[in-house]
């Protein structure tokens, strides 16, 4: 078989082991995600125990590859993807129904969910980090050609990943679910595992010569490849970091739909590929590939850096300040479409840039072909140290403690720690590397105050009143008036949703209201999210009630929220933090549900738009059967149900539930619920009632039209269908690939 011929069977099979990897990374996350939390520490300790996998696999692969022939090394690759194909299957039983469900109440610690996210993922990830290596050794034949096709190789298997991540979050998971998605994963490894075995019968039997362990200086006329490792490192949290903070201001653009993620990872990752594809080609007959390795590291932030000010600047001005303001939800097909198009003009360039290093660095480092795996391994487990460094790093310390413009900010001076380090060695591309180092310390001068860019991402008027707050979980803003027709004072933001309002929006005081007047004696009431305030201040209406636990995902809502207090004492906000029986939490909701024992009279979900990200979550049939066992016997369990879907798996899983319209309010119980209609419209007259939601919003007159609609009433003998949203397959979350989301259109049969 010809050498060309050959290769390209190996391209395809790296493709398509990209393409799978990712598929499982996507599923892997979220099957975590439901033990870990999806607050940003349990996140980063998820990815942790990922990167942790792949690094231990490129160790491994440094160690065994070069000790192989070729033919043994390309029998270990399609090894590794058989074994990572068995893994996507086996993934369910293991990594959701014994892990995050069956051990969900039996860890706390973050050292012991870190374990045991590393001992659920450690198998396939190790195989996945471990298939460069070999793969690296199988194609090694002459030194001349090795740097562009291990070039070429990774290029192919990022382009797939990137693939991955478009197909697998817009069109897989949508239509298939995740377990779906882990069977299609599955084949793609599978027939990355079988490709290779058509081609062992012309590979090489006999290992190569080993390496000359003498005239290092004289095999590394680049540099060492001790030294390549540490700019790897460097180049690798670079490149992860701005990937954070592009998901974290793209976000904000784009509304953090289920979409957006995979949108902004698999631009990243097909410009990536690409970057690599063409820089495979330019390694062949490059002479010193230093001046393009710092030059596109270089250059790569710098775009990075313009595109995001181009951004931050477009935002407040026509025509996105009226296609994409915060004000409105960006859920329909328009705006998708710009907030795509945005992501792929912000992300692509740079991504591409750095890309290009990849190659340039084999170049570099690939001066022997007894070593090829060998160094091929350090080098991958320098990047994948970095990205976990980058990913650790900028997620729970630098967006804490910095900001975000704080974190580009350290981004600009690592890269000019880069640039400065070429300069004490450049003499042909001195110029370039200046100009690029000038620039970037210009960026570095010019980049606005983390208030000064959220303000202008919120659409703030000057002279306008503000409250906002940032930290590692995300951002929160409020500001005194609202924009276009209708404004509405107080509008308040979280992670680019309008979240509610300041005076609080009277639907969510009522539906903190419903649990407390519908039960009998609410002495132990639990919110699910706090948001603006308006549905834990609803709860506190009963003075019965105790006490009233609200846990909040988003830390800075809080933080927002205690300054809001203090410049409106007379506010509700103030009323609900002064309330003795207030406990306000930061942390994942549904993960509290499953640490200690107590029983709630009451539990309320504030309400959460189907369309955002990891909503499913939050009206799976899983999360409602936790969500039961922490009820007391005929306790109240209150949730907005904004779309059919909801109603349905709600309704499967209260033996006796009740629907109020036109709130869209769901109530569940395993007891009869206590619901008079006439009855609660006269307890919302009740003057006492009355002053509470007044105090929550002096413009509230009648709260009882939006109790007054028909109700529809669920007993243990009503016909139930099977739950439609569960977590393997959250329908509403990915809105574009199922129904209109409108609920109150004429239900299909």
């Amino acid at each position: 078989m010809r050498d060309g011929e050959r290769m390209a069977r190996l391209t395809l099979a790296f493709f398509c082991s990209g393409f799978g990897a990712l598929l499982c990374q996507i599923v892997w996350q979220r099957m975590l995600g439901v033990f870990a939390g999806s607050d940003t520490v349990s996140a980063a300790l998820v990815v942790g125990a990922f990167l942790g996998g792949l690094g231990l696999g490129s160790i491994l692969g440094a160690k065994l590859a070069d000790r192989l022939s070729p033919r043994g090394a390309l029998l270990g690759f399609a090894l590794c993807e058989a074994g990572v194909a068995a893994s996507a299957l086996l993934s369910k039983p293991f990594l959701y129904d014994l892990i995050a469900i069956g051990l969900a109440d039996a860890v706390e610690h973050p050292t012991a969910v870190f374990a045991l996210c590393f001992a659920g993922l450690v198998v396939p990830t190790t195989l996945m980090g471990a298939s460069l290596p070999f793969l690296s050794r199988a194609v090694a034949t002459e030194l001349e050609t090795v740097a562009s096709r291990i070039g070429t190789l990774y290029g192919w298997n990022t382009l797939g990943a990137g693939l991955g991540a478009l197909a697998g979050g817009w069109v897989i998971v949508g239509h298939l679910g995740y377990v779906g998605a882990l069977v299609c994963a599955a084949g793609l490894n599978l027939a990355a595992a079988l490709i290779p075995l058509t081609l062992l019968r012309g590979m090489p039997a006999t290992p190569p010569a080993p390496p000359r362990p003498a005239g290092e200086a004289q095999a590394a006329p680049f540099g060492r490849l001790g030294t390549w490792c540490v700019l790897v490192f460097l180049s690798g949290y670079v490149i992860v970091a701005l990937e954070i903070v592009w998901v974290r201001l793209l976000g904000q653009v784009g509304q953090y739909h289920a979409y957006l993620f995979p949108t902004v990872l698999g631009t990243f990752l097909l410009a990536d590929g690409l970057g690599m594809a063409l820089a495979a080609r330019m390694v062949r007959g490059m002479r010193d590939p230093r001046p393009a390795f710092f030059l596109t590291q270089g250059g790569g932030f710098v775009l990075a850096a313009l595109l995001l000010g181009i951004l931050w600047w477009a935002i407040g001005e026509k025509p996105l300040s009226d296609l994409m303001a915060v004000d409105f939800d960006r859920f329909y097909h328009q705006a998708i479409a710009i907030s795509t198009a945005i992501i792929v003009l912000v992300v692509a360039p740079p991504s591409f840039v750095i890309g290009m290093t990849f190659p340039f660095v084999q170049r570099a480092v690939q001066q022997d072909l007894a070593s090829v795996g060998a160094r091929v391994g350090w080098v991958q487990l320098s990047n994948i140290l970095g990205n976990a460094a980058g990913s650790i790093g900028t997620g729970l310390i630098t967006f804490h403690f910095l900001g975000s413009m704080g974190t580009l900010l350290l981004l600009a001076v690592l890269s000019l720690g880069l640039l400065f380090v070429w300069l004490t060695h450049a003499r042909r591309s001195r110029p370039a590397t200046l100009a690029l180092a000038g620039v970037t310390a210009l960026i570095a001068l010019a980049l606005p105050s983390n208030r000064e860019f959220w303000s202008r991402m919120h659409g703030l008027p000057s002279g306008i009143e503000s409250a906002w707050a940032e930290d590692r979980s995300g951002v929160s803003f409020w500001r005194e008036f609202g924009e276009g027709e209708g404004r509405q004072p107080g509008r308040f933001f979280i992670m680019g949703h309008g979240q509610g309002f300041v005076p609080f929006l009277e639907q969510h005081v009522l539906l903190g209201m419903l649990g407390p007047l519908l039960h009998p004696s609410p002495g132990r009431v639990m919110t699910v999210g706090v948001g603006s305030g308006g549905t834990p201040y609803g709860a506190a209406v009963n003075p019965e009630t105790r006490e009233i636990r609200a846990i909040e995902l988003i830390a800075p809502v809080l933080d927002t929220l205690e300054e809001i207090a203090r410049e409106r004492p007379e506010s509700g906000v103030a009323a609900l933090l002064a309330d003795p029986r207030l406990r306000l939490e930061y942390g994942d909701g549904r993960r509290a549900l499953t640490r200690g024992n107590e029983l709630y009279d009451v539990i309320e979900a504030d309400a959460i738009r189907p369309q955002s990200s990891h909503s499913g979550l939050l009206y799976s049939a899983e999360f409602l059967a936790q969500l039961r066992e922490r009820l007391a016997p005929g306790g109240l369990y209150v949730q907005w149900a904004p779309t059919w879907r909801v109603v349905d798996t709600f309704a499967a899983a209260f033996p006796h539930a009740i629907l109020i319209t036109p709130l869209q309010a769901m109530i569940g119980s395993d007891r009869p619920i206590p619901f008079d209609q006439q009855a609660l419209i006269e307890a919302l007259r009740d003057p006492r009632v009355m002053a509470h939601a007044l105090r929550g919003n002096p413009a509230t007159t009648d709260l009882t039209p939006l109790v007054s609609g028909p109700v529809t009433v669920w007993t243990p003998e009503t016909p139930r269908a099977p739950p439609p949203l569960t977590d393997m397959f959250p329908r509403d979350e990915f809105f574009l690939n199922h129904a209109q989301l409108d609920t109150w259109r004429p239900r299909p049969e």
